[in-house]
């Protein structure tokens, strides 16, 4: 018989998160793979695993995805985890989990923690659709792709970086409207949790004069949920 790989997610800031079944897979997994191992090794320690994780990352999960497979059909179980969170979202793990399949290998993914979905529950913006986009891209087709999202009707969410922060609320800002309502969450589970409410230029104007740290997560509403807020504040206006 063939193993099975396990995509793990892992707390994306507080231990606590981490569930019962997560930390069971772990330790009877033959095999962990982890995106750094050197940040999943403190993690593993907190919860008694004792077993080394080897790395696959972005850099090396190609060439090292056809030994994991043989590992596979050797009947050893795999288990996957990222730095934080559910692997394969703006992680690695999709090219593995498709190359699993290929060879009718049988893969799970646990549910648990992920960054993007406490981040749209507390934003207070549409959730019964959404669209998630991850990051945008760095330089290459990024103001194309920025031009198409001017249109989407469903709330969007990107993953954003410190030292990029700024700059993305700036292009949405520009390609979105000033006023377009969004909400910028960040250390999600952390001490130092923070979410930021607003259009885009206020929530802009918020984080020009404070402490950039930790990963970020962008709500953005769609047009229609934009259009529908203005013409609600142009109603009440007419009321008053």
């Amino acid at each position: 018989m063939t193993g099975k790989l396990y995509l793990v997610p892992t707390p994306i800031g507080n231990l606590e998160d981490m569930t019962f079944r997560a930390i069971r897979i772990l330790k009877e997994a033959d095999v962990i793979l982890a995106e750094d191992t050197r940040t999943s090794a403190p993690m593993l320690k907190h919860f008694g695993i004792d077993k080394k994780a080897y790395s696959h990352h972005q850099h090396n999960e190609h060439k090292a995805t056809s030994e994991i497979i043989k590992f596979l059909k050797d009947g050893k179980n795999v288990a996957l985890v990222s730095d934080a969170g559910t692997p394969a979202i703006s992680d690695p793990g999709f090219f593995l989990v498709r190359e699993a399949l290929k060879n009718e290998i049988e893969v799970n993914c646990l549910p648990g923690a992920t960054a993007f979905v406490p981040a749209l529950v507390n934003s207070g913006l549409p959730s019964d659709q959404f669209v998630f986009e991850g990051f945008l891209p760095v330089k290459k087709g990024r103001q194309t792709r920025l031009k198409l999202l001017a249109n989407e009707e469903r709330t969007m969410i990107f993953y954003e970086s410190p030292h990029r922060l700024l700059k993305t609320l700036e292009e949405f800002a520009e390609f979105l409207g000033e006023d377009r309502q969004a909400s910028v969450s960040r250390e999600l589970t952390k001490i130092y949790e923070e979410t930021v409410r607003g259009t885009v230029l206020e929530i802009k104007s918020h984080f020009e004069n404070n402490i950039l740290k930790g990963e970020f997560v962008i709500c953005v509403a769609g047009c229609e949920a934009s259009k529908e807020k203005s013409k609600n504040k142009d109603k009440y206006k007419q009321e008053k």
